[in-house]
This record gives C-alpha cells, structure tokens and sequence, in this order.
C-alpha cells in the first residue's frame, strides 16, 4: 500500500467523523428542540386564545385568562393586543 493511499484514506475518515459530528452536535439539537417546543406552545396559546374569544366574545387580556384553556407551563407568555407573546411567537 502506498503512502498516499493511507492518506487519502486518513483524508476521508477525517472528513466523515467532522461530518457525523456536526449532523449529531448535542447542543445544537438541544437548542433546536427548544425552539420547536416553544413554537408549539405558543400555537397552544393561539387556540386558547381562539376558544377564550368564543366563550367570552373578547379577546383575553392577560395569560391568565387562557389558564383554562392551556396545560403546562405558560409563566413565559404574556398577551399583547389580544395575541400570545413569547418564546416561538412571531414578531
């Protein structure tokens, strides 16, 4: 085997290790479930936000008003103009 067999073999296992790493960073994943959770949250708002507009005709004015409406953490939300504000709400 030559010498430059072996380094083009070092070559692409290099390669394929940094490739597995950066598709598999444990942070990077972590960060982006977090946000995939906090947008689902506050789609969870929106339809409180929906149901409470129903049932009262009026839009809620503050989060605790969707208390009912809404299992979970919702401490991290505020209601701004009638809509959910907060984590994965958009601007």
């Amino acid at each position: 085997m030559h010498v430059s067999h072996l380094a083009v073999g070092a070559a692409i296992t290099l390669g394929i290790s940094a490739a597995c790493y950066s598709a598999l960073d444990p942070d990077g994943l972590t960060a982006r479930a977090r946000e995939v959770a906090g947008q689902a949250t506050c789609r969870a708002l929106d339809q409180a936000t929906t149901a409470y507009l129903v049932d009262h005709d009026a839009a809620p004015r503050t989060v605790e008003d969707l208390r009912p409406y809404v299992r979970g953490d919702i401490s991290g939300y505020r209601i701004d103009g009638g809509l959910p504000t907060g984590p994965g709400c958009p601007d």
